[in-house]
């Protein structure tokens, strides 16, 4: 009798367990099981739309990072960008490490505070289901201005000199040029072994707050020109790390070009086994048609393995060094029409971070999305008629719903002659996040669309069902 209590009791807690570990499962952010294209969060699928005004949030002050992400919230923006970053640029930023009475880092030893900012920002991002995409690593932290104070900086810390690290105490060249030797440290590179452990730690302490939580996505790096073999060092030791402690990740890497057809990319493309999605935020740097074909390039080069494909950061804002304000609003649409899995707006002064402008494009594409989900549209500009190159872009549910966005003023022809159906027409107006005018229009022909006026325009057809 006593062994068969154990056995019901043993049952019993394995049994739990399972259940516990399956909806842990079914709660995570992942891929869509039913659609690739698409992450589903809490057994539901999601399109992540975001706009925030930094890069590492989680280095903000409490009042600060609630106020913003409460704003998010509000708007139903659910996408940030958290760089493990810790450029001293702002005046509250903290590094990692501890700092000695004698003004020299210890890598052995942590800064608590910084520890704790990013776990309060963690809880906070759940609280509000906001999905985190963590880069580990950013190459800006270690060269230039950002070098000299930085604890890795042999001059700053009691762990190694330079001599033993291989790091001189300047890079003085833009990041891109990729003459910074920590990112050559793991085992198929340089094998520089003093330095390595230091970065296992840092990540292992990451991971140790972000294994806790199921919002959590995972880019290896900040658009890298590195080798493949860095990022891919990376992404299969988090993988093996989440394995020990039976979590399952997502990652990716971001690549420097601005061509998504280079070689750099097809690191990411080329392999779904070690990356699960795609980040294609360099797309941004292009313009008007070039923009929306490099990203339809891309959907048909990997469609064998579809996967989600995010924009971490859409560029674009008057006053700034990477396009206007017109290259931001147009390009994050021409992505979400194009059928992303994210689109966030990067910060100023390079993009328009959260503003009134990046608010009501969240705004407007959350109105759309009520009349039909983007997940169940398919990016098509075969059916528009008179279109000049770049003015209108299409997708669609063929027969139910069509969406055509226009970056600026435009008029184009619709066909909608094999669809018997009466349609309602509505226009959004994107920069100011509402619906401007809605009519009937009839199927069986050619449907005419001409936006009421200059600027961004989003059309709506959807059958009207009897």
């Amino acid at each position: 009798m006593v062994k068969i209590k154990l056995l019901v009791f043993v049952f019993g807690v394995s049994f739990l367990l399972n259940c516990q570990t399956k909806k842990e499962s079914d709660d995570r952010i992942q891929p869509w099981a039913e659609n690739p294209w698409y992450w589903q969060f809490k057994g539901e699928p999601v399109m992540l739309l975001g706009a925030s005004s930094d890069d590492n949030l989680f280095q903000w002050p409490a009042e600060m990072l609630v106020l913003h992400l409460d704003s998010m919230k509000s708007v139903e923006a659910n996408y940030v960008r958290n760089t493990m970053s810790d450029r001293l640029d702002r005046g509250f930023e903290l590094y990692p490490f501890k700092l000695l009475e004698y003004g020299k880092y210890d890598l052995t030893q942590w800064n608590e505070e910084y520890w704790q900012r990013f776990e309060f920002f963690l809880n906070e991002t759940a609280k509000r289901d906001i999905i985190v995409q963590i880069e580990v690593w950013d190459r800006f932290d270690y060269t230039r201005v950002n070098w000299p104070p930085h604890p890795y900086n042999p001059k700053n810390n009691v762990n190694y000199t330079e001599a033993e690290s291989g790091l001189d105490l300047e890079y003085p060249d833009h990041p891109g040029q990729n003459k910074q030797p920590f990112f050559f440290t793991t085992p198929n590179q340089r094998k520089n072994e003093v330095l390595l452990k230091f970065q296992q730690q840092f990540v292992d302490k990451m991971l140790s707050y972000s294994f806790n939580h199921s919002h959590i996505l995972y880019c290896m790096d900040n658009e890298t020109s590195g080798e493949e073999e860095w990022g891919a060092y990376w992404a299969r030791y988090i993988r093996t790390k989440s394995e020990e402690v039976s979590k399952k990740v997502y990652l990716t890497e971001m690549w420097d070009a601005w061509d998504l057809k280079s070689e750099q990319h097809k690191r990411t493309f080329d392999h779904p086994g070690l990356y699960d999605f795609c980040d294609i935020s360099q797309n941004n740097h292009q313009r008007d048609q070039a923009h929306w074909d490099n990203f339809q390039w891309v959907k048909n080069y990997i469609s064998s393995h579809p996967r989600p494909i995010n924009t971490v950061k859409t560029y674009g804002a008057d006053g700034g060094t990477h396009g206007n304000t017109n290259n931001g609003i147009d390009g994050w649409w021409r992505h979400v029409i194009g059928g992303v899995a994210s689109a966030r707006f990067h910060r100023p002064p390079s993009g328009l971070g959260l503003s009134e402008l990046s608010i009501n494009s969240v705004k407007a594409a959350r109105e759309i999305e009520k009349i039909c989900p983007f997940w169940e549209l398919t990016p098509n500009n075969e059916f528009l008629s008179g279109r000049d190159e770049n003015e209108a872009y299409l997708t669609e549910k063929p027969g139910e719903v069509y969406v055509v966005f226009f970056p600026d003023e435009g008029e184009v022809g619709l066909d909608l002659s094999e669809t018997n159906s009466d349609f309602i027409l509505k226009w959004m107006d994107v920069r100011k996040g509402e619906w401007f005018s809605e009519e009937n229009v009839t199927g069986s022909n050619r449907v005419n669309l001409k936006t009421p006026r200059r600027q961004e325009w989003v059309a709506v057809l959807k059958k009207i069902d009897f």
